[in-house]
């Protein structure tokens, strides 16, 4: 049995205890036990006693949620994926992206909210949930072209920051990195090794960053005085199965090719997986590159040479951006982030990393 003080059981699941039981117990006004669990120093040492004695024998706990909409906050962000479980739990950019996000939003005590989209219904649902106020902000990663959200929460007054962004003219607050000259170097250092005929597994059409990558192949051959040929450019879906895809197709169309370069480093473990099945040994007879410099790349045979584009630190800087808007973030431990842009959108560098693969 539940040992009893006061008339109230302890560990049972009754209703939890409230404000105005916590100001009878110890003697004193809602008020003054406000005043004493925000922390103001205009309570008496030994009124905040009896009212902490007060909590402790009850059990009070606070109700952060109801302290913070009572201030016009809910403390708490959302970070929107519109991908599906599968996608989320297995690529190694997602993990990256929350654990900047994570780091930036601890120190301003503020909390997290993850959810995942699916398709207009749950959109709309969730941007009926943001116009509710229940939520301070939105982070929203996984951007493609025809996304409608971000205006959704724009009508909506809700400040919200793109991790990527949807096209070159992007109105809302993002941050980024850079695409192009991140493909451009991976180019160029197949080039450089001796590699002629360069193909390249691109991203999805629709998502803005893909396209930037395949621009930034294109831009690098062009430089080189090499032609730009359809045959060696092959779409695949930012997954290992559509690397796997886009390279049988490569070798179907170009079985001369002598190097590679994907939009992502999930693509190019596919892509190594079906070369190897062709009997193509990488890098002797095709040279690899990817894009991300994930965990995926280090733990490849051989390592991949691939473009380091720095995901905790676009996630830390998403979170600042938000917080920036807000008005809950100062300049202290962390300092601003590398990178170009205005105070809203903001473009990080890349950085080639260079492995086994090439």
């Amino acid at each position: 049995m539940a040992a009893v003080r006061g008339g109230r059981p302890r560990g049972t699941a009754q209703s939890r205890p409230t404000l105005e039981e916590v100001a009878r117990r110890a003697g004193v006004g809602r008020g003054t036990v406000s005043r004493v669990i925000n922390g103001s120093p205009r309570v008496s040492d030994r009124t905040r006693a009896a009212v902490e004695e007060a909590v402790a024998e009850l059990g009070y706990v606070p109700n952060r949620v109801a302290r913070a909409l009572a201030a016009g906050s809910a403390d708490t962000v959302a970070l929107v994926v519109p991908e599906p479980e599968s996608r989320f739990f297995t690529e190694p950019y997602f993990p990256a992206i929350v654990r900047g996000i994570s780091a930036e939003l601890a120190g301003a005590d503020m909390q997290l909210l993850l959810t995942l989209l699916h398709g207009g219904k749950e959109r709309d649902r969730f941007a009926q949930y943001a116009a509710a106020h229940r939520i301070d902000g939105v982070l929203l990663v996984s951007v493609h072209e025809d996304h409608t959200l971000p205006d959704l929460l724009a009508r909506a007054e809700i400040p919200a920051v793109l991790g990527g962004r949807r096209s070159a003219s992007e109105p809302v607050p993002y941050v980024d990195c850079d695409n192009t000259g991140g493909a451009r170097s991976a180019v160029t250092h197949l080039l450089g090794r001796g590699r002629t005929t360069i193909a390249t597994v691109t991203g999805p059409a629709d998502v803005y960053a893909a396209r930037c990558r395949a621009d930034g192949y294109r831009q690098a051959l062009r430089e080189a005085g090499l032609p730009q040929d359809a045959e060696l450019m092959a779409c695949g879906d930012f997954t290992e199965e559509g690397g796997d895809r886009a390279m049988r197709e490569l070798l179907d169309r170009a079985p001369g090719l002598d190097a590679v370069f994907c939009a992502s480093d999930v693509m190019a473990a596919g892509a190594r997986r079906a070369l190897r099945e062709a009997g193509r040994s990488v890098p002797d007879d095709v040279a690899l590159v990817g894009f991300d410099d994930s965990v995926v790349a280090r733990h490849m045979d051989p390592p991949l040479t691939t473009v380091r584009q720095p995901i905790a630190a676009m996630g830390r800087e998403m979170a600042r951006v938000l917080l920036e808007l807000l008005g809950k973030w100062t300049p202290g431990g962390t300092g601003p982030a590398p990178g170009e842009g205005d105070a809203r959108h903001r473009v990080l560098p890349t950085e080639l990393v260079r492995r086994g693969s090439s």
